[in-house]
């Protein structure tokens, strides 16, 4: 019987290409989506691949979300937590709602989607745990102080538990992308694309496959001894 994987977020973006390729490893495949109906749709039509509408922000939405999906496809192993929103202004201008917003979703959404799946993991002695962070995470950005502060704590997750889940098999690993060419990027006018390219030494922007290869390997069996780690695929733009 083929693993599960959770891919929240995973319909669209770097997240679609998450989900068809863990697919393609061999994967029963979940993905989740938070509002777009007519996309998740679509997906599933393209790829055969389950859609699951909850908030990730939401813990209660997110335990019973989980639960149905392990009703139908059996108990979850893999969990890719992509899930992740923006609200862009300069510190002196983001307001309280903004700052919330960023931090429900991206940060306690992590917590909220491995919490109900981790007693499970623990209990098989099994598991691979990839958060998707961010570049922002590693170097700050300007207007992005709530993203940022999301993504440099996703990767503290990752570290803690990899600690924690190591005795039992679980493995915890992060993957800060750079720029990629996702649907948002490609969208921003090509003046302020090509100013972005012009910072990464690649000479180019990533894609959402080259993302998803390393969510690949990082789950796979072969990953074992890799715990607690970063992987920045940003083209040599940033190094920690």
């Amino acid at each position: 019987m083929s693993r599960v994987a959770l891919v929240t977020g995973g319909s669209r973006g770097i997240g679609a290409s998450i989900s068809k390729a863990l697919k393609a490893d061999g994967f029963t495949v979940a993905a989740t989506y938070a509002g777009n109906d007519e996309a998740a749709a679509a997906f599933t039509e393209e790829t055969g691949i389950k859609t699951y509408k909850w908030n990730v922000a939401d813990y209660d939405s997110s335990k019973a979300g989980i639960e149905q999906v392990e009703a139908d496809l059996g108990p979850i192993d893999t969990v890719i937590a992509n899930a992740g929103i923006t609200r862009d202004a300069p510190f002196h201008k983001m307001t309280p709602e903004q700052w919330h917003q960023v931090i429900d979703t991206n940060l306690t959404g992590v917590f909220n989607t491995v919490h109900p799946i981790w007693p499970g993991m623990r209990e098989r002695k099994f598991g691979r745990i990839v958060v998707i962070s961010s570049i922002n995470g590693q170097k700050g950005q300007f207007a992005q102080v709530n993203y940022a502060a999301t993504k440099a704590g996703d990767l503290g997750i990752v570290k803690s538990l990899a600690q924690e889940g190591a005795r039992a098999g679980i493995t915890a690993n992060a993957i800060c992308p750079g720029y990629i060419a996702t649907e948002m990027v490609m969208a921003v006018p090509e003046k302020v694309r090509d100013s972005i390219i012009a910072q990464i030494p690649a000479g180019r922007l990533g894609e959402p496959e080259e993302i998803a290869r390393c969510v690949s390997f990082l789950v796979s069996e072969d990953a074992g001894f890799i715990n607690g780690s970063t992987i920045s695929a940003n083209g040599a733009q940033f190094f920690v």
